[in-house]
């Protein structure tokens, strides 16, 4: 049957405004469609907790896309490989306790397992602010199109509730930056009490590190994946992504204390 174009425009608006409607109160914010946020977020929804994912981008994945240098093929280590082969990703053994995985299969199989969970992913909305409350505690987020970034424009956001949110945002952890700059005095949960930045890589010890360092960093905020290496000072690791999955999984875990608690 056919139809009217008027029709089609109906059911985009209608289907996006009922959806982001039921986003406005969260139990968890997830800024950060990377291989972290990505399982942080499926892991929070098979725990039936309400849960969405905002990328700035206009597709999720963050730097597994492109793998090594534009070889699309990520490495996951003995210990995460239980993680991807439950989203149902294939995985090649090609070193003891190693295995080579196409990231753009991981990619789409990690975000579809998401979204069966009832995960929420939003792209093309960057989060430019969030929400604080008594104690200082962040509570939300403040959220406006990314294209409306990128031009300058000057349109006021919006915001949406969450109990907790977590920076996911890879090397840049912009959400945690934002607290540090924008929040008088602000003493995050670290040695220096301000972002202390990632240093080179070292994959063998930043791979080590990423879960311990994946935690609560200011009243409300979690950090996790590369932005936990990068808020607490540990090496970058490259093209090996086992304990992005690891950190998300950690930080969901963590999430669940934390809203249980709210």
């Amino acid at each position: 049957m056919p139809i009217r174009e008027i029709e089609v425009t109906r059911g985009i608006v209608e289907g996006f405004t009922r959806d982001f409607l039921d986003c406005l109160e969260l139990d968890v914010a997830v800024v950060g469609g990377g291989p972290s946020g990505m399982t942080c977020a499926y892991y929070l929804a098979k725990a039936g907790v309400k849960v969405a994912v905002f990328e700035r981008n206009l597709h999720v994945g963050g730097g597994m896309w492109g793998g090594g240098m534009l070889f699309p093929r990520i490495v996951i280590q003995e210990e995460a490989a239980g993680i991807v082969r439950g989203f149902g990703v294939n995985l090649q053994p090609f070193h003891e306790g190693y295995f080579v995985g196409d990231s753009v299969e991981t990619v789409s199989k990690c975000t579809a397992a998401a979204l069966d969970a009832g995960a929420r992913v939003w792209v093309g909305i960057a989060v430019e602010d969030v929400l604080i409350r008594e104690e200082d505690r962040v509570a939300g987020l403040v959220l406006n199109w990314r294209a409306v970034e990128l031009a300058q424009l000057h349109v006021d956001p919006l915001a949406i509730e969450s109990k907790v949110v977590v920076d996911a945002t890879g090397h840049e952890s912009d959400v945690v930056r934002t607290v540090s700059r924008k929040i008088p005095g602000c003493r995050l949960f670290t040695e220096t009490g301000q972002v202390i930045g990632e240093k080179p890589m070292w994959a063998d010890v930043a791979e080590g590190e990423i879960v311990h360092l994946t935690r609560q960093v200011y009243p409300g905020l979690l950090v996790a994946g590369m932005a936990a290496n990068a808020v607490y000072g540990s090496p970058r690791m490259g093209a090996i992504f086992g304990g992005m999955f690891l950190s998300g999984k950690r930080a969901a875990e963590l999430a669940v204390e934390l809203v249980e608690g709210a």
